[in-house]
């Protein structure tokens, strides 16, 4: 995949994952660069546990945004300790 594709999912992904954890996110910038951390962290967690993450742009956006609710939820602990 390319590494323009890579961003752009990973935007997606941001947006999707401040959408849902709602009070977790960062503003429309900061959840764009967490979800294109998501998507790198998706990318190394996802297959661990046997879950394919190729199949298209939807399993692409569905994993990044996995992860980047994942990180969200992480940084969100961290903040509260």
């Amino acid at each position: 995949m390319g590494i323009i594709a890579m961003l752009l999912i990973g935007i997606v992904a941001g947006w999707l994952a401040g959408r849902i954890m709602k009070g977790g996110g960062f503003g429309m910038i900061g959840n764009m660069v967490v979800g294109v951390l998501g998507a790198v962290i998706a990318g190394f967690i996802l297959p661990q546990v046997g879950i394919a993450t190729e199949g298209g742009l939807i399993t692409s956006i569905l994993s990044a945004t996995f992860g980047a609710v994942v990180l969200l939820f992480v940084v969100g602990l961290v903040k509260k300790a």
